[in-house]
Order: structure tokens, then C-alpha cells, then sequence
């Protein structure tokens, strides 16, 4: 028990220290948002009417909802529609599945808060280089899932709470159907309804707008979220060339 406790308290030491470096980067993006030692304190609400970025013009879209429904599809689906635009556009897949730590019912706070980082980072990372970015969840389901197996956080509502302000669109997607197995989401259909009453209590909570897919047919799906992307005039020149 005390190895568990000391590597416990030294995760947290670090997942603090990650906090701070992802306030820097945010700040180097020209986000005021995130601060470096804020995370832990009351200075983050402090800052409800500043959003913080996840890259320089870059339009940022992803879609929420519990696992099984087929947000990963969509994503693919819709990134194509928009490449058909000309756009230059780019996918951040699914973060739980590349974990390398147990996830679903046995997961861990080690294994949930890298999840949420590394979303984070991943979002930072591809923002700067694109367009559009289509996000498969965001951070706001990331985080139903940490909340479902290890209750909520103040330093997490926090993080959450804020960047969730970074995307430009949401799309919800509700659930049809029984989680299928795909060797690696739970088949519990409990725990996949326990998730979606998560997200709907902390999209609530945090006052989030998102577009919901529930009562639409599912080929309208796409187009629905089509049309909430605004047309993009400044194309990326081809060949590396000027836009002029």
C-alpha cells in the first residue's frame, strides 16, 4: 500500500506538471486561458469569457457520444466530404484505444488522465498544420468516461470546462444500438448508457452547445453536419505556392 500511495502521489506530482505545460503551449498559441499554475486553483474560472485555441485558423469540429455509435465513421466520412471542399483536413483518432494502460470498467486514473492530455496534445499538434480537424470525441466525453469510473475532479472540471470552448462545432451522436465487441470497448450496455447520462449531465453543466443528431435519420447525419461547417474562401495554395 505505501509503493501504491508514493507512486500515486508522484503521478500526480507529474500529471500537475503536464497541466503547466500544456498552460505554456496554449500561451505560446496565444491563449490566455490556461495558465501555468492555475489548474489547481480558482483562477481558471476567472477567464469564462476567453476560449482557449487549438491552433492558429484552424476550424476544429468533433463528435461526442458514448462508445458503439459510430462517431469513428462519421469522422472519416465527414473528413472526406471536406477534402472534396479542397480543404486541407486531418483526423485525430480515437486516444482510448491507443492507451497503454487498461481502459472501460478497470480503467485508472493514470490511464484516464493521459487520455484527456493526450487529446489535448494531439489536438494542439495536428491544429497547427490544418485547416479543419476532425476530432473522434472530444474531451468532454473523454472526460464522462473518467467521471463514470472515478467520480468527478475539480482540477479536471476545470480543464474540461475550458477547452471544450476550443471547438468550433460539436456533434452529438446518440445511441441506436448495443455496443458491438471490437476487441477493445466494453459490451456492457449499462455502462455504455451510464456514459451517455455522464455526457448529458456535464454538457449541461458546462453549458455546452452541440448539435445533436438525436431524431434525425441516420443518412442525414453527414449533411446536417455539413451544413454547420462554414465555406472556407482561403484555400491552401497548391504546390506550396502563394495564395495570391
Amino acid at each position: 500500500m505505501i509503493r501504491r500511495s508514493a507512486r500515486q502521489a508522484l503521478f500526480r506530482r507529474s500529471t500537475t506538471e503536464v497541466e503547466r505545460s500544456l498552460g505554456i503551449v496554449l500561451f505560446r498559441w496565444g491563449s490566455v486561458v490556461l495558465r501555468c499554475s492555475s489548474l489547481m486553483d480558482s483562477d481558471l474560472r476567472q477567464n469564462d469569457d476567453e476560449s482557449p485555441s487549438a491552433g492558429p485558423s484552424c476550424f476544429k469540429v468533433a463528435f461526442v457520444g458514448s462508445h458503439g455509435v459510430g462517431k469513428t465513421t462519421l469522422c472519416f466520412e465527414l473528413a472526406a466530404a471536406l477534402k472534396r471542399r479542397d480543404l486541407n483536413v486531418d483526423v485525430v483518432k480515437e486516444v482510448a484505444r491507443q492507451c497503454p494502460l487498461p481502459i472501460n470498467q478497470g480503467t485508472s486514473f493514470e490511464a484516464q488522465s493521459w487520455i484527456l492530455h493526450t487529446q489535448i496534445a494531439l489536438e494542439i499538434e495536428s491544429a497547427g498544420r490544418h485547416q479543419v480537424l476532425v476530432c473522434d470525441r472530444s474531451v468532454l466525453d473523454n472526460y464522462a468516461y473518467f467521471v463514470t469510473s472515478l467520480g468527478r475532479r475539480r482540477e479536471y472540471d476545470g480543464l474540461v470546462s475550458q477547452w471544450i470552448r476550443s471547438y468550433d462545432r460539436l456533434f452529438w451522436v446518440p445511441i441506436l444500438d448495443t455496443p458491438s465487441f471490437d476487441g477493445v470497448r466494453d459490451t456492457d450496455v449499462r455502462y455504455q448508457a451510464r456514459v451517455e447520462e455522464l455526457i448529458t449531465e456535464l454538457v449541461g453543466e458546462f453549458s455546452v452547445p452541440v448539435i445533436q443528431f438525436h431524431g434525425h435519420p441516420r443518412e442525414e447525419w453527414i449533411s446536417i453536419a455539413l451544413n454547420a461547417i462554414p465555406q472556407m474562401s482561403d484555400q491552401l495554395p497548391l504546390f506550396g505556392g502563394d495564395a495570391s
